[in-house]
């Protein structure tokens, strides 16, 4: 299974569903509140809405996403949403059936976790290169899981589902820390994927990044990368870090990885073409890497 999906729960039984379109089963903790919802029919224009920020979280099946007074948008499996508080979401199920349902997850979070969290952050890892300080950007509240947003994700859901301990709220309250950590780095790679290019004229970080893309086929190393920042080694590897969750060399990794996927998709190429094409010198090493990231093989990929 591809890393960045989350984690299936169990289905509610026939008999213990009390409708089929978006049945809620609710664990309740201290800063927040976990919600399943299960949808077993074909449905339009579901109205929900919550009184907290909500991350909401594709696990099965699709939906179609309306918000903001914006046109809908397909909801997959390794999507997350970001909603503000009491904010409606106006959601469509197209294919939604009994032996074909949806299911996801939306996590209320409370306003002075999240204040609080962040607070401490820009107390304590105060001067970020990228996004100047720590927090959540609305604007980009559509994102694709990363595989940390998608661990801390499923630790949270066994939290919730099945933790029995009288620690549950504490341990709950230490994960939701590092969830709202994880959301604000990927919600940083969403934005610097989005405006490297207009940045990188004064933004170290995205010059960095710009520099990785224009040159993806070359021997990248760290070295090469700090020098480009203007930062020593160890400077720069903590500030790439800690602004997007990856390490530089993760972020070439997964630039590299997904380069090959355009590369298979566009058909044509042979799979020793695909490695050389996307920066790799090992077939070997490339086949391994894009079956741990992708959850198959490069020669299954494209067979697809």
């Amino acid at each position: 299974m591809p890393k960045n999906l989350i984690s299936s729960v169990p289905w509610r039984r026939e008999r213990d569903l009390k409708t089929l379109v978006e049945n809620r089963t609710t664990y309740t903790l201290d800063d927040c509140e976990l919600n399943i919802f299960e949808t077993h029919q074909q449905a339009t224009a579901v109205h929900l809405s919550f009184g907290d920020l909500v991350l909401t979280t594709m696990l099965k099946g699709k939906k179609v996403m309306h918000l903001f007074d914006k046109p809908g948008f397909d909801y997959l499996p390794g999507e997350s949403v970001i909603v503000p508080p009491n904010e409606t979401m106006k959601i469509d199920f197209p294919e939604a059936k009994w032996d074909n349902p949806t299911q996801c997850i939306a996590l209320s979070i409370s306003k002075e976790m999240i204040e609080n969290t962040f607070h401490l952050l820009n107390e304590r890892l105060p001067n970020k290169e990228l996004t100047k300080e720590w927090g959540l950007d609305l604007a980009y509240f559509h994102l694709i899981n990363t595989q940390d947003l998608s661990e801390i994700i499923n630790r949270f859901i066994r939290i919730g589902v099945k933790e029995r301990s009288k620690e549950k709220d504490l341990i709950a309250s230490f994960a939701l820390k590092e969830l709202l950590i994880r959301l604000s780095q990927t919600q940083a790679r969403d934005m610097l994927e989005k405006t490297y290019k207009t940045l990188a004229g004064n933004n170290r970080i995205a010059f960095v990044v710009d520099f990785i893309k224009n040159n993806i086929r070359e021997n990248l190393n760290l070295e090469i990368l700090s020098e480009k920042a203007c930062m020593s080694k160890a400077h720069f590897s903590r500030c790439f870090k800690q602004e997007l969750g990856l390490s530089p060399m993760e972020y070439i990794l997964k630039e590299r990885l997904n380069l090959a996927k355009k590369h298979l998709l566009s058909g044509g190429f042979q799979i020793q073409e695909v490695c050389l094409m996307s920066g790799f010198n090992n077939t070997t090493y490339f086949i391994r890497a894009f079956k741990n990231e992708f959850g198959v093989t490069p020669k299954v990929f494209q067979n697809i």
